[in-house]
């Protein structure tokens, strides 16, 4: 890299990863970023690769998930000097993934072309999907989040996520081994393949119709964050809210997460009974978001149905850490924040979908989405996914467009329509083969009226989920050690 210190390209080039990212979308600029990884990753030394390998992600999560900082400061009421703080540590540690990611594969002896396009995108897959589960998980800057609207995400649907992301870097090793001259037309048949076997994956439907196209409509309220919780604001916003339900003739109506910013307890039945005849007047049901408690200390954030079929509700699983969830002994740190209902309690994992509008529907709640293995549980026995959502508490930063494109994955992987409704966008439309047919303008207030259609049948994904590609790349590091130790 000549002069230029290694630190730096590495930083340089997990920042501009996340250009591939939704919004922008430019998923070559992975395989070039990733192809300079690769390349820091060939020196013999693990210590170096841990060092490149930490500046990378310091470089894709700094630039692509620092909207933490945004509702630390903005929202949460922490000092600027203590959340931007807490944001470089929140960063630096999830840069010690892709810094493990390049110390494993360096411990493991191979050959440099075997190292590019095998060795490393099992390494990086695997602490990949290790950040999706520890210390309950975050993945939200997978890389195979880059694929949709690309070739690749052909291959959701048979290995999910990881699958897409263990595709991206093995694409990314055969442009390093390009570039590098290290064989040429072994590199470019192999690039060839993948992505026309990706692009033939794309035109398999692995679902089928279940029953009629039927009205949904998805309401965005548009309630800024700084006045949501504000008590001489709650009326304003059951009016808004009531007025889209009745102005729609939808059989489906959405709300988004915590839509009513009162226990459902509190709200008035008159006000409920308003909603629940907006539904019935068109024969369907609505979806309404709004959190809910079982004691003086015990509440969760819960979707509830009012409408013509009976009554049922969904409790969010997977909560927020430091949002909605306090672990042990980091209660100092909701002290300093300035969050209304920061310590959950959590819904049962195996709850049922809602049958709601001739649809049994998998209903999840903002951050759930991004786990694609929790989805596939409840999507297998659903026609249709919704999930409802307020990333208001991020601002006007790229994490709402980031949880779009996390949504057209689990579109992809699960091959049923989604669903997803927010306070202050981006509402929209996700058709199975995880296109965004329609979508409202972020920071406006509106109805996203739609025609949707629930789906029958199972991906290959809703059948093994993420075991298929952790095995496949577990296996090849095995591989390669059995391998290092039977030539010595």
């Amino acid at each position: 890299m000549g002069s230029v210190p290694i630190f730096l390209v590495a930083f340089l080039a997990g920042a501009a990863t996340v250009l591939a990212f939704a919004p922008l979308g430019l998923y070559p600029l992975a395989l070039a970023s990733f192809a300079i990884l690769i390349h820091l990753w060939m020196a013999p030394s693990p210590r170096r690769c841990f060092g490149a390998g930490f500046w990378f992600g310091l470089g894709l999560y700094g630039a692509g998930a620092s909207w933490s900082y945004v509702s630390m400061h903005q929202f949460g009421g922490m000092p600027a000097w203590l959340a931007a703080i807490a944001t470089l540590f929140w960063c630096a540690f999830l840069a010690l993934f892709p810094a493990a990611a390049g110390w494993l594969q360096a411990r493991v002896p191979a050959r440099e072309p075997l190292r590019a396009w095998l060795l490393i995108p099992a390494s990086w897959t695997l602490l990949e999907w290790t950040l999706s589960w520890i210390f309950t998980g975050f993945p939200w800057m997978a890389a195979g989040y880059a694929a949709p609207g690309w070739s690749v995400e052909g291959y959701a649907p048979l290995f999910g996520v990881y699958g897409a992301s263990f595709v991206t870097l093995a694409m990314a090793g055969l442009v390093w081994q390009l570039a590098t001259r290290r064989g040429r037309l072994a590199p470019a048949l192999a690039l060839v393949v993948l992505l026309g076997a990706g692009e033939a994956l794309r035109q398999v439907r692995w679902t089928e119709p279940s029953g009629a196209p039927f009205s949904a409509t998805l309401l965005q309220g548009n309630i800024r964050q700084e006045v949501k919780f504000v008590p001489g604001h709650y009326e304003r916003t059951l009016e808004v809210y009531a007025r889209l339900a009745e102005e729609s003739r939808a059989r489906l109506i959405v709300l988004p997460e915590t839509a009513l910013p009162r226990f459902l307890d509190a709200v008035s039945p008159a006000y409920l009974a308003r909603l629940e005849a907006a539904a019935r007047r068109n024969d369907g049901d609505l979806v309404l978001g709004v959190p809910m408690r079982s004691g003086a200390d015990a509440y969760t954030n819960s979707v509830v149905t009012l409408g013509s079929s009976p009554p049922q509700t969904y409790h969010k699983v997977h909560l927020v850490p430091f949002g909605e969830l306090v672990p042990p002994g980091f209660g100092w740190i909701i002290r300093r924040l300035e969050i209304p209902l920061g310590d959950f309690a959590r819904g049962a994992p195996d709850q049922a979908p809602l049958g709601v509008a001739g649809q049994r529907v998998a209903v999840n709640i903002c951050y759930e989405d991004a786990f694609g293995e929790e989805i596939a549980r409840a999507a297998a026995n659903a026609t249709l996914l919704v999930n409802v959502s307020n990333i208001a508490w991020f601002g006007d930063s790229l994490a709402p467009a980031q949880h779009l494109g996390i949504a057209r994955l689990r579109a992809l992987e699960t091959g049923r329509m989604h669903l997803t409704a927010t306070n202050t966008g981006i509402t929209a439309a996700i058709d199975r083969d995880g296109r965004v047919l329609a979508r409202l303008p972020q920071y406006a207030e509106g109805r996203l009226e739609i025609t949707a259609q629930g789906y029958n049948g199972a991906t290959p994904f809703l059948r093994w989920r993420d075991w298929p590609i952790i095995i496949f790349a577990t296996g090849i590091l095995g591989l390669f050690v059995v391998r290092a130790r039977l030539t010595r």
